[in-house]
C-alpha cells in the first residue's frame, strides 16, 4: 500500500491541491489566477506536487489568442476513496477520485436479510468492497479511505462496548482486507451530507434532512458542517416523547414506531374499505395505488403527510433551518409534499420544504464525500473529522481485491 500521507508540502502546494480536488483539471494560468500566485511560486508548487505524483498534466488548451496552456489535474498518487451504504437488504458502494470523478459502483443483496448474522453482513460488505477495488483497477493505485454508513448511532463512547455485536464486528473482515482507514457514520447523517454537496441543499449551509421510511431520522447541517452532538446522536427524532396525551404515557421510540412505514400499513389495513379490494401490502404499493386514483390510498397518503408535516414543524421550531429536505423511501415521494407544506405552514413560520433528488444513492454518495474530505486531509496533513475512524488491520500491500 502506498503511503496515505504526503511529504511535508509548501502552503502554495497545498493550496493548488485543494483547488484541483474541488474543481477538477484546470489550466495553469487559471489556477494561478484563482490562487493569486506568482509564476515562480506556481512553478515551484506544481513541481513539488508532480514529483510526488499528486499532480500531473491532463493535456493542453488553446486559448483565443492562440497560446497553449497546460491543463493540470490530480495525479495517480492522489488515489481514490470509497463510500459504502449498509442497508437493510443490500450493500451499495461507490468509488470516486479525490476530485469527485466517478470510478465504480457496485451493489449486492444481503441473502435472507431478516435472519442475516453479523458475519453474513460482513461478508457482503467485504465482497462489495473487493468488487469495487477491482472495478477501479490500476487507474488509481492508492485507496485513501473508506466511509461506511450504518443505520445506528455512531459514537466513540459506544465503540468497543460489545465487539461481538457492534460496528467493529461487522467490519472486521473489511478491516482485515483493506489497508486504509475506515470511517463510520450514521446513514441519515451521510444522506444529509450528500444533499449538501449534490442535492436539494447545494446552496444552503444551514438545513435539515428529514428521512421518512421504515424508520425516521434527521440530519442537521449548520454552517456547512454536520452537527453530530456529544454522543453522535443529534437528529434522533425517533426519541421524541410520543404520544403527549392525558391518557397515555410516552414510550421509548414511540414516535418512530408510529411514523414508520410498517405501522402506516398496519393502520391502513385496519381501516381499508371492503369494496376497494385487499389493502396495500407495502408503502410502495400504497403510493402506487394513490397515484392511480384510489381514493382510500390517497386519503391515507394525506394522513401520513399531515403527520410528517407536524414532525417537520417541530424540527423548524427547534432548528430554524431555512430549508427542510424530505428523503427516504416514503419522504421523497412527491405525493407527500403539498400536504407536508400545508400542515407545517399552519403550525410554524414559513420555511422552504423540498424533496431529495438523489433517491437511493444519497446515503452512499454522502459516505463517499466523507471519505474524500478525510483522504484529502491526510495528504494535506490536516485530516480532521468528527466521525469515528477505525485504523486498518490489513498489512501494507494488501487490499480487498487481493487473493
Amino acid at each position: 500500500m502506498a503511503d496515505l500521507t504526503a511529504p511535508s508540502l509548501m502552503e502554495s502546494s497545498r493550496a493548488v491541491l485543494r483547488v484541483l480536488a474541488a474543481s477538477g483539471p484546470i489550466t495553469r494560468p487559471r489556477l494561478g489566477a484563482i490562487l493569486d500566485l506568482s509564476k515562480p511560486t506556481m512553478s515551484a508548487a506544481v513541481s513539488e506536487l508532480s514529483a510526488a505524483g499528486l499532480v500531473s498534466a491532463h493535456g493542453s488548451h488553446k486559448g483565443a489568442t492562440g497560446r497553449t496552456a497546460t491543463i493540470y489535474g490530480l495525479g495517480p498518487a492522489a488515489g481514490y476513496v470509497m463510500g459504502i451504504d449498509v442497508g437493510a437488504a443490500q450493500v451499495r458502494a461507490v468509488a470516486h477520485s479525490l476530485d469527485d470523478r466517478p470510478l465504480a459502483a457496485v451493489e449486492q443483496p444481503i441473502p435472507r436479510p431478516s435472519s442475516a448474522t453479523i458475519d453474513d453482513i460482513g461478508a457482503v460488505i467485504e465482497a462489495v468492497a473487493a468488487a469495487t477495488v477491482l472495478a477501479v483497477g490500476d487507474r488509481h493505485r492508492t485507496l485513501r479511505g473508506v466511509a461506511v454508513a450504518v443505520p445506528r448511532i455512531v459514537s466513540t463512547h459506544r465503540l468497543g462496548q460489545n465487539r461481538r455485536k457492534g460496528p467493529e464486528a461487522v467490519l472486521a473482515r473489511l478491516r482485515a482486507r483493506i489497508a486504509a482507514p475506515i470511517l463510520l457514520e450514521n446513514n441519515v447523517n451521510c444522506a444529509a451530507i450528500a444533499e449538501h454537496h449534490y442535492g436539494a441543499a447545494r446552496n444552503h449551509d444551514v438545513f435539515a434532512y428529514v428521512q421518512v421510511g421504515v424508520r425516521i431520522g434527521l440530519g442537521i447541517i449548520v454552517n456547512g458542517r454536520l452537527l453530530r452532538g456529544v454522543n453522535g446522536a443529534a437528529g434522533e427524532i425517533g426519541r421524541l416523547p410520543f404520544p403527549w396525551s392525558p391518557a397515555e404515557v410516552p414510550t421509548r421510540e414511540g414516535l418512530e414506531q408510529y411514523l414508520g412505514s410498517a405501522a402506516l400499513i398496519q393502520r391502513c389495513a385496519g381501516d381499508w374499505p371492503a369494496g376497494d379490494g385487499p389493502p396495500p401490502a407495502s408503502a410502495k404499493e400504497l403510493f402506487v395505488r394513490a397515484e392511480a386514483g384510489s381514493e382510500p390510498a390517497a386519503r391515507w397518503v394525506a394522513r401520513h403527510a399531515a403527520d410528517i408535516g407536524r414532525l417537520v414543524a417541530a424540527c423548524v421550531g427547534v432548528l430554524d433551518p431555512g430549508l427542510i429536505v424530505l428523503g427516504g423511501g416514503v419522504g421523497q415521494n412527491p405525493l407527500m409534499l403539498r400536504e407536508v407544506r400545508r400542515v407545517a405552514g399552519d403550525l410554524t413560520w414559513r420555511t422552504e420544504i423540498a424533496v431529495s433528488s438523489l433517491g437511493a444513492n444519497g446515503t452512499v454518495l454522502g459516505a463517499m464525500r466523507l471519505a474524500a474530505d478525510y483522504g484529502l486531509g491526510l495528504i494535506l496533513g490536516e485530516a480532521t473529522h468528527p466521525a469515528v475512524v477505525l485504523p486498518p488491520l490489513a498489512a501494507p500491500g494488501e487490499n480487498a481485491a487481493a487473493e
